[in-house]
Order: C-alpha cells, then structure tokens, then sequence
C-alpha cells in the first residue's frame, strides 16, 4: 500500500462548499458564498438546500454542426435510472430533442443518501477537430462521445 492521498485543490474547494452550506442558517448563504470567496473561486455559487449537497455545476451547451448537445444533470425527474451522466441531442433551430445518451453510470450504495452519491457532468467540450465531445465528470473522469455513432469511450 502506497501513502494516503491528499485533498487536491478541487476536493477541499468542494468540501469547503459542502460545509460551509450545512453549517448557515436556512435563510443566510453568505457564508457559503464567503467559503467559496476565501477558497479561490469566482463566479456564481449554486447552493442546494441545507443538509444536501452542493447543486450541480452549470454546463453550458457545445454546437457541432446542426446539433446542440446539453448536459441532463436530473435524469431521474426524466424517469432515467439516474441523476448525471446523460447527454441531450437537439436540433440547433427548433430545439426538438433528437436523442438522449447514457455516458457513464453512476452506481448507488443503498446505505447512503442518494443524492450524495451523485455524480453529474462538470464539463462538456468539442474535441481539436471538432467533431467530437470531451466530457469530464465531478470526480475528473474523462470521456469522448463520436455523435455519429453515439459511442463513449473512456479516457
């Protein structure tokens, strides 16, 4: 067995996230906000309700040609098996949704809170060439999907 991992920079801003929310009072998020302030990270922060985990990031859609590809962060409000890991296909003019995909599992310990097992899509961008998407999920795994085909392969 090797050393104990560290926190990496990410892991503690989220950790910091997830206490500063449980510890405010229901009506008061500033210190979260202060949390995530103090902890380097700028923009908006997203909170969930007290005792929950922190809302999932923001993604924003990537256009390849005529298609528009979205992250599904609440797959289970869709009747999917799970919260995260889906992909949306619209059409770029009507917005009609032309197909859903699974990129990853996420797999649920019945002993815990489901909704902190969640792991949802934190980044969604074509590829240098363009014709793909690279995928990275809240645990920093990397995954390609070929539109054309609807494959995924893990990188």
């Amino acid at each position: 067995m090797g050393a104990p991992r560290r926190a990496g920079p990410a892991r503690v801003v989220r950790m910091t996230l997830i206490i500063a929310a449980a510890c405010a009072s229901p009506g008061d998020r500033s210190s979260a906000g202060a949390a995530a302030d103090s902890a380097g990270r700028t923009g908006a922060v997203t909170q969930a309700p007290a005792g929950k985990r922190v809302a999932p990031p923001e993604v924003a859609p990537v256009t390849i040609g005529e298609i528009r590809f979205e992250a599904i962060h609440w797959g289970r409000d869709r009747g999917f098996g799970q919260n995260g890991g889906y992909i949306a296909a619209l059409d770029r003019r009507t917005g009609r949704e032309l197909w859903v995909l699974r990129v990853y599992d996420v797999e649920y310990d019945p002993s815990l809170e489901e909704d902190v097992q969640d792991v949802f899509i934190a980044s969604l961008s074509r590829t240098w060439l363009g014709a793909k998407l690279d995928i990275r999920d809240e645990r920093g795994r990397r995954y390609g999907v070929d539109p054309r085909t609807r494959s995924v392969e893990r990188r």
